[in-house]
């Protein structure tokens, strides 16, 4: 495996230490054309995001409603309205496909879970669970979430313009969640890569046992967790969290760069240097 460069990205949240073992990471070049099927599922759809397409939720259930949304893909919708969701569970979920999907309305728990692609607009408030496992693409959440908001994500960006429950981005593995308002107690437990950014307050236990990763805070913290404490903050990352957070038409309280800075202590790495018969003990 070569080599890891040290490079201004690593202070980004970007993970320094070399990884042994097999990997699946490929590169390629994005302008070849015979690289475009890596782009895409096996399976997926053609889409023309010009081609509307809308389902009024109002008596389904949630199985049917993503059955419609694959058969729209299917007929190459690409932009999809979901009207009257009622607050249902588990909708729009394990996605892999180019899609505009709006939900008009709130949804229950486990919404936009295991998403690697579309991009996703909810008018409304969301349940627990929102975005778990979700590997690429974006969720825009307009007004609360619930808790374990972002539990496990891989990659993409996780959005919610209000406040969100405790346990927000719990065993985070890579990508960005945004909170434009408070956050509950634990968020950020056992984070292993990826960014947080928190405009709004932080509960108690923030970050406790991290592994890796960033989170920013815009308010006040209750508390931090074990293990977790405060970072210097660069320039890169300022105008990093200023991009992003225009992106989505938000603005740091007091601007980026007066946004605190949350890292791990990596006093808890040790676990790894115990020999066989400690390790059982600990275990």
């Amino acid at each position: 495996m070569a080599e890891l460069k040290n490079t201004d990205a690593s202070s980004a949240g970007m993970h320094a230490e070399q990884l042994s073992g097999r990997t699946q990471q490929v590169f390629f070049d994005v302008e070849s054309r015979e690289n475009e099927d890596r782009f895409l599922y096996p399976g997926a759809f053609e889409v023309d995001f010009d081609k509307h397409g809308e389902i009024d939720a109002a008596d389904l259930t949630a199985r049917d409603i993503n059955t419609q949304i694959r058969d729209l893909m299917k007929d190459g919708v690409g932009s999809i309205t979901i009207k009257n969701p009622g607050a249902k569970h588990s909708l729009g979920v394990g996605l892999l496909n180019r899609l505009n999907l709006t939900f008009e309305g709130s949804l229950g728990y486990f919404g936009c879970g295991l998403n690697d692609g579309p991009n996703i607009r909810i008018t409304g408030r969301v349940g627990w669970s929102c975005g778990g496992n979700m590997m690429g693409g974006t969720v825009v959440i307009e007004k609360n979430g619930g808790s374990t908001f972002g539990n496990a994500i891989r990659g993409g960006d996780l959005v919610c313009k209000g406040d969100v429950g405790s346990r927000t981005g719990i065993d985070m593995k890579g990508g960005t969640i945004i909170v434009g308002g408070r956050t509950g107690a634990f968020s950020g437990f056992m984070m292993q890569r990826g960014r947080m950014i928190i405009l709004g307050d932080a509960g108690m236990n923030l970050g406790d046992s991290m592994y890796d990763g960033i989170i920013y805070v815009g308010g006040k913290i209750a508390g931090l967790g074990v293990d977790a404490v405060e970072g210097e903050m660069s320039a890169l990352e300022v105008a990093w969290i200023e991009r992003k957070l225009e992106m989505y038409g938000l603005k740091a309280p007091n601007g980026a760069a007066n946004l605190t800075k949350i890292v791990a202590g990596k006093q808890l790495w040790n676990y790894d240097n115990l020999e066989p018969t400690e390790k059982k003990l600990v275990l």
